[in-house]
């Protein structure tokens, strides 16, 4: 199959289709201007990216919605040109919040539906009107989590039409399985959304998902960015690499763009998030070039393994994903 700026989607194992490369809208809410989001998906749009990747607790979605709706009214897209995935926060695990959550993200979006809804981390907070609970000592509260039950509420949500498709993000090999053996399974995930990118190449849960017919969503596909707060900056950057430098070289083209493109000749879904209008633009122009057999091979050999993003403040969750191996 050719994939091509105007034909890049590929077929989930639900049925639906989902376009290989996407915007990602994650910004700091505390320092990113209002308006920000709103101008770069609009543009995103207009330059041909097809699926937007956002969440409720991004505090943007109302951008994310009128930009989609600008851009429908105008006659650039219909509806069904747009793949919109929402996520399911940490403090809405409880069966009964499930439905509410995505019904408050549709609502902040004005949208009827979106395409993919997603749980955004197997980790479950105290339920609540705070996104992030804590006690008097300033330590996460957490909440007992039954991977099981909150997928059955989204299971319902997709028979409603709230959503299309449903997946999981973050979800190791055994917290996958605990899904996809749950007895009584109507609607198993199509995807998981982790990190993947040069230096975390993720082959072995890659491998996996791959048999179980489950698509791998890449995040931080660029590396990511340089906050000490909650990155791990023991690795160096990714778009610094010397191999990556010369590649990009030969193609005329820049280190992102050959990240971004060895991901997607893996079958990785890629979500670069940027409000920088010409990376923007730039993390787009990646279907007029390919890497051969032996550059792919090269760049899989940088794998480091290891994790930029290890959200380590919550690693004594006894549900936190990355303690076991893949």
């Amino acid at each position: 199959m050719e994939l091509t700026a105007e034909s890049h989607s590929i077929p989930l194992s639900d049925g639906n289709k989902i376009p290989l490369i996407g915007l990602g809208t994650y910004g700091d809410p505390r320092t990113t201007p209002k308006g920000t989001t709103f101008e770069a998906v609009k543009l995103a749009i207009e330059l041909g990216y097809r699926h937007i990747d956002g969440a409720l607790m991004y505090f943007n979605e109302d951008e994310v919605g009128k930009a989609i709706r600008e851009k429908i009214a105008d006659g650039t897209i219909k509806r069904g040109d747009i793949f919109y995935c929402g996520k399911l926060w940490n403090t809405f695990h409880p069966p009964e919040l499930v439905r509410p959550a995505l019904v408050r993200t549709l609502k902040t979006l004005q949208l009827d539906y979106v395409d993919l809804y997603i749980i955004e981390m197997p980790t479950a907070f105290k339920p609540g009107d705070t996104f992030y609970p804590e006690d008097e000592n300033g330590k996460c509260l957490y909440h007992e989590t039954d991977l099981c039950a909150t997928w059955e509420a989204l299971e319902a949500c997709k028979e409603e039409g709230l959503t299309k498709s449903l997946g999981v993000s973050n979800f190791n090999k055994r917290q996958l399985e605990l899904i996809l053996k749950k007895p009584g399974l109507k609607y198993p995930p199509v995807s998981n959304q982790v990190e993947c990118h040069p230096y975390f190449t993720q082959p072995k849960l890659l491998d996996y998902c791959q048999q179980k017919n489950v698509l791998v969503v890449g995040y931080s596909p660029l590396g990511t960015s340089r906050d000490a707060s909650w990155v791990n900056l023991t690795c160096p950057p990714v778009l610094e690499d010397e191999l990556l430098v010369s590649i990009a070289l030969k193609y005329m083209k820049t280190p992102p763009q050959v990240a971004l493109r060895f991901n997607i000749q893996r079958g990785v879904v890629v979500i670069p998030k940027s409000f920088n209008p010409q990376h923007v633009k730039d993390n787009f122009q990646i279907f007029d070039f390919s890497l051969s057999e032996a550059e792919m091979k090269a760049i899989l050999k940088l794998n480091k393994n290891i994790r930029f993003v290890e959200l380590l403040m919550w690693s004594d969750h006894p549900e936190y994903p990355f303690h076991d191996k893949y």
